[in-house]
């Protein structure tokens, strides 16, 4: 069930999207209006320009009491966005939610299927407590990724934002581009997996490859993105690097050093699997000695950040000793590299301390326009929730010891290092046309199957007169028209036949077919193959050629109908 709003948004977070007087025109996805000039222009001394998505109603869904996913803590971080006034300094955006169209691009159809039809209610055989399906279905739907009402509103909202966050930079009006309520890594083709069901990353990445030949994905979650891995493991246009807590037990048990690709995509896969307690500099110092190498060789033209905020020391789920200030950091480095950056949430199971982290990673990205926000935090709806600590930075260190030493964490580095010898550079992209957007091909599949439909319509118009013809186009329920019969016998006739009228129909119809070739009565195979070869004739066009009176004025035409009149086929 949803949540009720508990505080009124913001006036600036109920943007109707319709109203486009809000809003910067936005150029069309069409491959017109890709030009130079809409090129990301991130120069070293030029402000980035940030958009910043967020769905609306996006935090008001609900997994269930006990559940560790809250997306109410995107409705906390709002608020404490615009307590800041950071969104004077951005464009902000209400996206559409993504259709269906669109989800399956990379989910298949049952699956969405599964998510579009089912709810807490409509689930009789499962146990339901608390609002969570206990019991494991198709899809791996169960204690983590429960059945709620609206999940699949709530999947199509977050995938719609990263979609078009995707497309801004895709038009080069952007050049950072924001979605909180995304970065859900672990969604399968097919399959819900730790708290996700549509996987937006893999969606955004497909929709950045149309323009951009190299797409980097950086994945600071706790968790390992293996959804995203997956997705991209047998592919060399994307590089995809994952710094997480490894143990052979922790979720999802994916991850090790050994998981480097597959085929094309073999060592465009890294993996820094961490231990416990990791500290601030030990991962900044790792983040930042892999990232570049990476970034040098690979040469991305574009990059997805996954901003999951478990990685934060303190969290519910996490084991990690992590400040925001640190979290933020990383964020800070991808930002210097001055290429198109899509920046996505994530997980994070500790809701005061998200909206703090991903507050203080949006003014690190708009800090091009914006002074340093200051720590004390603004006054919202929610201060009851920070009346402890009314911070934005405090600390999160916990009693777990840092389990990675040195010589580990250099031996990660030093194989990274290594495995970027056997890249082979970074992989090139033939010239050739922008491939069109989704909505443009829906536009041209819709056109077109209007004009089949009237072709289908002429060309049945245009056998009227061919009886016991059987086509291997039926319209009607696909069941073929019932054979005409001769009354006396109830054999099928072939009255007035005209094969060459019938096959000169509408150019990519479906060929008529006759049984006249295995049909006819084998009593008289010597009739039967006059009837075929007088056929073939008229189906070349040679008949009219050699057509002759025969001497009371009648074509061999006639002649030859009567011919044919006169057959009653047995079928």
């Amino acid at each position: 069930m949803s949540l009720p709003t508990f505080a009124c948004l913001p006036s600036f977070l109920e943007f109707d999207p319709s109203n486009h007087s809000q809003q910067k025109p936005q150029p069309s996805s069409s491959t017109s209006e890709f030009n130079e000039s809409t090129q990301p222009n991130i120069g070293p001394h030029s402000p980035a320009r940030v958009a910043y998505y967020f769905p609306k109603g996006v935090g008001e869904y609900h997994f269930g009491k006990g559940h560790p996913m809250k997306p109410h803590r995107l409705t906390i971080l709002n608020h404490l966005v615009a307590g800041y006034g950071l969104h004077n300094h951005m464009e902000f955006h209400s996206p559409r939610p993504a259709s269906r169209e669109e989800l399956e691009v990379f989910h298949s159809a049952p699956y969405l299927d599964f998510l579009e039809l089912n709810n807490i209610r409509t689930l009789p055989d499962q146990k339901v407590e608390g609002g969570q399906s206990l019991s494991l279905g198709p899809h791996n739907t169960g204690e983590d990724c429960p059945m709620f009402d609206g999940i699949y509103e709530f999947c199509s909202k977050y995938a719609g934002a990263s979609l078009m966050a995707a497309r801004k930079l895709n038009s080069g009006t952007s050049d950072i581009t924001i979605n909180w309520s995304g970065g859900l890594h672990h969604a399968k083709k097919s399959e819900a997996s730790g708290f996700c069901y549509v996987n937006d990353i893999v969606l955004a990445i497909i929709e950045l490859l149309r323009i951009h030949p190299r797409v980097l994905y950086i994945d600071i979650d706790i968790h390992h993105g293996d959804g995203v891995q997956e997705a991209f493991y047998l592919s060399n246009r994307v590089c995809t690097v994952s710094f997480h807590k490894y143990n052979g037990e922790f979720f999802p048990g994916t991850g090790t050093i050994d998981e480097i690709g597959y085929g094309l995509g073999k060592n465009f896969s890294f993996n820094l699997p961490l231990s416990d307690g990791i500290d601030n500099e030990s991962y900044i110092n790792l983040f930042r000695s892999t990232i570049e190498p990476i970034m040098n060789c690979f040469k991305p033209s574009a990059i997805v950040l996954q901003c999951g905020a478990d990685s934060l020391g303190g969290d519910r789920l996490g084991g990690f000793n992590i400040s925001i200030a640190a979290h933020g950091e990383c964020v800070r480095f991808m930002k210097s590299f001055r290429i198109p950056l899509l920046v996505l949430g994530g997980g994070g199971y500790t809701p005061r301390n998200v909206a703090r982290c991903w507050t203080y990673e949006t003014s690190v990205l708009v800090s091009d326009t914006c002074p340093t926000i200051p720590n004390t935090l603004p006054s919202t709806p929610y201060d009851s929730i920070f009346k402890d600590e009314p911070k934005l930075h405090v600390n999160l260190v916990t009693k777990v010891d840092n389990t990675n030493n040195r010589k580990t964490l250099e031996t990660l580095r030093i194989g990274i290092l290594e495995r970027l010898r056997y890249m082979h550079g970074a992989p090139s992209v033939q010239m050739q046309e922008i491939p069109p957007g989704l909505s443009d091909w829906l536009e041209s599949e819709s056109e077109m199957l209007e004009k089949d439909k009237e072709r289908v319509q002429d060309f049945r118009r245009s056998k009227s007169k061919s009886t016991g013809v059987l086509l291997d186009y039926f319209p009607n329920n696909n069941q073929p028209p019932p054979p005409r019969r001769n009354s006396r016998s109830g054999s099928v006739s072939l009255h007035q036949f005209n094969l060459h009228e019938l096959s000169s129909g509408i150019k990519g119809m479906p060929v008529a077919r006759t049984r006249a070739s295995y049909a006819l009565n084998s009593r008289d195979v010597s009739r039967r193959n006059t009837i075929v070869k007088e056929a073939g004739a008229n189906l070349t066009g040679n008949l009219n050629q050699n057509q002759t009176g025969d001497g009371d004025g009648n074509g061999g035409g006639n002649k030859n109908e009567k011919n044919v009149d006169s057959m009653d086929l047995d079928l």
